[in-house]
């Protein structure tokens, strides 16, 4: 599917792309290409005279393949951050073009920051004068929801914490083996990991999108990516920090883990010794021994149930005085 964004007469209008048109129409900004097929893959090359990267070409990893000038157009591929917001975070190469003062993207997904730039835009036509204003913008909206999922992360890592660090006390256990704890930790981690490679790949864009501003000496859009730089930079810091006290939450959890564990073999142990004595005397008693006067006493079988009391009892009392349970 592919959306054209025109300005005309101050506002913006987006509709499909002229079939017929050998160049871009009067007032063409954006060319938006969402899942092409090979007839509009044509059609934007008609019109553009670039050739669409294939989705093998757009998930390249190495800078060269990802950033680069061809046929006088900029191409530049970025990892951009989908699905932040649910259980599978996960990032989708998105391509953007730069080509004849038409900004094209290219791309196989629709994450929310570019739903939300595309509400902007209808609603201030101001945000795409230019191409490169155009590509700004939407990278600015693409690291504002960067900086939303880091926000989530960063107030399930404080709820966490909370839950986590009083693991000592008995109603602050959501679930005794701790798979919930585990599960939540695992699940931000991951959201946190793909921010992160999503804000190293749109520090890359914007690095070889600002030597390139350079040298056309578009100062004004050089200002607001070095501002997006600014934010890149310390949202990754940020990021950074959130998976350090993730790592730290999931060594505390295990901790919690191995005490418990130990908590339930030392359990087993005091009840072992504690049962040991009596079954001494128990094991004593009875022996099929001819020659045994206990058998012959009156009150042999209540002395010898209350020695295995008493004996079970003296054991638990000195674990309970040394502080052991």
């Amino acid at each position: 599917m592919i959306t054209a964004y025109s300005r005309m007469n101050g506002a913006i209008s987006a509709g499909p792309l002229p079939a017929a048109a050998a160049s871009p129409p009067t007032g063409m900004v954006w060319i938006d290409v969402l899942e092409p097929t090979p007839e509009e893959k044509a059609r934007v090359g008609a019109i553009t005279g670039i050739a669409i990267p294939t989705p093998e070409q757009m998930h390249e990893i190495e800078p060269s393949s990802r950033l680069y000038e061809a046929e006088g157009a900029l191409f530049m591929t970025a990892s951009v951050l989908h699905r932040s917001d649910s259980e599978e975070a996960e990032t989708r190469a998105m391509t953007f073009v730069i080509v004849g003062g038409l900004m094209v993207s290219i791309r196989y997904s629709t994450p929310h920051s570019f739903e939300t730039f595309r509400a902007r835009v209808l609603q201030h036509p101001p945000l795409i004068e230019s191409a490169e204003s155009t590509l700004v913008g939407l990278l600015d909206a693409m690291i504002d929801r960067i900086a939303d999922a880091l926000e989530i992360v960063d107030a399930n890592v404080n709820r966490m914490a909370k839950s986590i660090l009083s693991l000592g006390k008995s109603e602050a256990r959501p679930s005794k083996d701790h798979r919930d704890e585990l599960r939540q930790i695992g699940q931000n981690q991951v959201r946190c990991s793909k921010a992160d490679e999503s804000l190293i790949s749109l520090a890359r864009v914007l690095s070889f999108f600002d030597s390139n501003m350079r040298q056309n000496g578009a100062k004004h859009i050089r200002i607001r990516i070095k501002s997006l730089q600014r934010d890149v930079q310390s949202l990754s810091g940020y990021a950074s920090r959130l998976s350090e006290r993730l790592e730290f939450l999931l060594e505390a959890t295990l901790g919690a883990i191995n005490i418990e564990q130990t908590n339930i073999i030392k359990l087993f142990s005091v009840v072992a010794v504690v049962f040991m004595p009596p079954t001494l005397i128990a094991s004593i008693y009875g022996m099929n021994y001819d020659i045994m006067p206990e058998l012959h006493w009156p009150w042999g079988y209540p002395l010898a149930l209350t020695m295995m009391v008493i004996s079970a009892i003296l054991p638990y009392a000195l674990f309970k005085y040394r502080g052991w349970l």
